[in-house]
């Protein structure tokens, strides 16, 4: 190659600075370079396919177009080489000489109506570049653009500080060469393993190949060690097939699943998934999963969470945060933008108008996606109608309407008991939701308090426990279409265990009248509810809270009988007060007890007393909390206090059992016993 014109020229004036911030800064990861090289070869072949569709002659005598990598051990270089459109001198300077320069940007501009649509995945140019320079401390590039004669390539070489130097040579080769003299600290990219692992891990999804040369193992002579050696024969090291940008019906279940495993690092198949393109004035493509088993990191607030973001089939980040809320941070999968604002490293969204376009549609899709489930949950083959026929005169349940699950007609075997592999497949899908709810329920939750546009969608999603049903299997809407004539609330209970809500004091009036109470037992019941006060209509009410009342359910003669004791008891209840001022708000006398002499619960609106304990346990500041006793006028111990000798002593001891019959523990456990050993004796 003939060199000529060789023309020492300077950065524009903030380079410098620019340079060291880029290779200091702004990658948190150096092995990112290898994406940005990589991802501008892609985008330089981008380019050619798009002006060879009206100068087919650009292609010259090279119509294949891949990526290549290499590496040179004893003069440690790293050589990224592509068969794009390439550069000519100008263009050398001006975008390899200007950081936040973008030939992509300019080049775009330029194009308008259907050329514009068809130009995709056309990338930038630009900051990207210069990432090099984090294992570099030379970066020499050889170009020449196509369609250019090859006397009018170009060289351009610089050390990245404050100049750089631009030639004149001959090359034959469409494209470019970017060759990287790596610094002493960047060995391990002089590594075939290495390079393969970063390319399958960053790159995997670029649509061209990105080639190797192979390696065989050579032992060494006269007691020298053997060594890796180069055969000259190249290999694909990429998929080089973006799986979420093929179309849907080119996709079996199988390979969604094996994506789903490959990217979640996950050995148990998704419960569901949903492929969709999403155009308008936001494009993007989503590929998001469901999955079967919650990591065991769930809980973590410090581990990063999100699906994977690309843009144009390059990854991004592992977790984008910002593209789901934190209560779907079970949720895996990719978002590839076509057009995502990025700051200058492509690692950091910024808040804009597209991200929460993006945001609000992943979280409206797995939304759908849960509600299919759900739907599916409650789908029993019973009527004729809605089913499909299996080939051999009988019938199975219709799949639901839905991109996000598998077409049952994919699992039935129509020439093999049609009628026992759908039942089996129809129980497969129904037990779908109860699976995802007990992995990942809790988080769900979450959403009431964090998603005030969804609030309605994920409260008929909630699955609880309730007082007449074993399992956690019902809805709001289960309970309100069960609700007795004349009730106006949805009842419920919040408790630390599901042994310790079924035989709370306070549901023994609801329990013999046969109302229905759902028991919520899971820490995060307590915060979630104070966001949700209704169900599509209905008021939503702790047995805990307040004092209870039934409304329409409980008859005059009850509300009579009950006013009368009241007022009988009024002497005894003062002695309670005063024997527990410092323990109770207030004391007073309840219908809602049956067996139990007492109970505590809190004034309306109030913390409860399960939450303030929480808070305590998890460090954090918590009310110093008064809760109200009540007691039961009718049972015998609430009636032998008015004669017995120890009053006080009783007083306290029916106040600490009431506290350890909701969970909670006596202040002073020592003269909780001594009571109760006096008493004993």
């Amino acid at each position: 190659m003939a060199d000529s014109s060789n023309t020492k020229l300077p950065f524009q004036a903030e380079v410098a600075q620019l340079l060291h911030l880029v290779t200091h800064a702004l990658y948190s990861n150096k092995e990112i370079f290898l994406r940005e090289l990589i991802s501008n070869a892609s985008d330089a072949c981008d380019k050619l396919r798009f002006e060879a569709l009206d100068h087919p002659e650009l292609y010259e005598d090279q119509p294949e177009l891949d990526v290549r990598l290499s590496f040179d051990k004893a003069a440690r270089t790293l050589t990224i080489t592509d068969k794009g459109i390439g550069l000519s001198r100008q263009e050398a300077i001006d975008n390899l000489g200007t950081i936040a320069k973008s030939g992509t940007k300019d080049f775009m501009s330029k194009l308008s109506g259907d050329q514009k649509a068809d130009a995709q995945l056309i990338g930038q140019f630009g900051v990207g570049f210069y990432s090099g320079f984090i294992v570099a401390d030379k970066i020499s590039v050889e170009s020449r653009r196509a369609g250019l004669p090859a006397d009018q390539g170009v060289r351009w070489v610089s050390g990245g500080a404050g100049d750089f130097e631009v030639a004149d040579i001959t090359r034959a080769e469409r494209g470019t060469r970017i060759t990287l003299h790596l610094r002493d600290d960047a060995d391990e990219y002089l590594n075939a393993y290495k390079l393969r692992q970063i390319v399958g891990k960053y790159s995997d999804h670029i649509s061209l190949s990105i080639l190797m040369e192979k390696e065989e193992w050579k032992e060494g002579e006269n007691d020298q060690p053997g060594d890796m050696v180069k055969t000259g024969e190249w290999e694909t090291v990429n998929k080089a097939n973006a799986l979420w940008s093929r179309p849907k019906k080119d996709i079996t279940a199988e390979q969604y699943e094996e994506f789903y495993k490959s990217i979640s690092h996950d050995y148990e198949a998704p419960l569901a998934w949903s492929h969709n393109r999403v155009e308008g004035s936001t494009e993007y493509t989503q590929l998001l999963y469901i999955p079967a088993k919650a990591p065991f990191d769930l809980w973590n607030r410090d581990k990063g969470a999100g699906v994977k973001l690309y843009v144009k089939r390059v990854f991004i980040m592992d977790d984008a945060e910002a593209l789901l809320p934190s209560y779907l941070r079970f949720v895996k999968g990719v978002i590839d933008s076509a057009d995502l604002p990025l700051n200058v490293s492509r690692e950091l969204l910024q808040e804009s108008r597209d991200v929460k376009a993006i945001r609000e549609g992943s979280t409206k899709r797995v939304l759908s996606m849960l509600e299919d489930l759900a739907k599916k949950q409650k789908t029993a083959p019973e009527s004729a109608e809605g089913k499909i026929d299996v080939g051999s005169g009988e019938s199975v349940p219709a799949p639901e309407p839905t991109e996000a699950l598998s077409d049952i007609s994919d699992v039935v075997d129509k020439n093999a008991t049609p009628a026992a592999e759908a039942a089996a497949a129809h129980a497969d899908e129904s037990g779908k939701y109860a699976k995802f709810y007990a992995e990942f329920g809790a988080v769900l939750k979450e959403g009431l308090g964090e998603d005030m546009g969804n609030r309605d969608r994920i409260a008929k999603l909630l699955r609880f426990a309730s007082s007449t049903t074993d399992g956690v299997s019902v809805s709001f809407a289960d309970y309100k279409a069960r609700m007795k004539e004349g009730q106006d609330a949805i009842y419920y209970i919040t408790a630390d265990t599901l042994a310790g809500a079924k035989n709370s004091p306070q549901l023994e009036v609801f329990k013999k009248k046969g109302i229905e109470v759902l028991l919520m037992t899971d820490r995060v019941d307590e915060w979630s509810l104070n966001y949700l006060t209704e169900f599509d209509g209905t008021p939503l009410q702790s047995v805990a809270k307040g004092a209870v009342d039934l409304g329409k359910l409980q008859d005059e003669s009850e509300k009579k009988a009950a006013e009368e004791a009241a007022e009988s008891f009024k002497p005894m209840l003062e002695r309670l007060k005063e024997a527990l001022k410092d323990k109770a708000d207030d004391v007073r006398v309840t219908t809602r007890l049956v067996d139990s002499p007492a109970c505590l619960v809190v004034q309306d609106g109030g913390m409860s007393t399960q939450l303030a304990r929480m808070l305590k346990q998890a460090g954090q500041p918590a009310p110093d909390l008064k809760p109200v006793l009540e007691v039961n006028a009718d049972h015998p111990l609430v009636k032998k206090l008015e004669s017995s000798a120890h009053f006080d002593d009783l007083a306290n001891i029916l106040f600490d059992q009431a506290l350890l019959a909701e969970g909670g523990l006596p202040a002073d456990p020592a003269a909780y016993v001594r009571r109760v050993n006096a008493l004993l004796v």
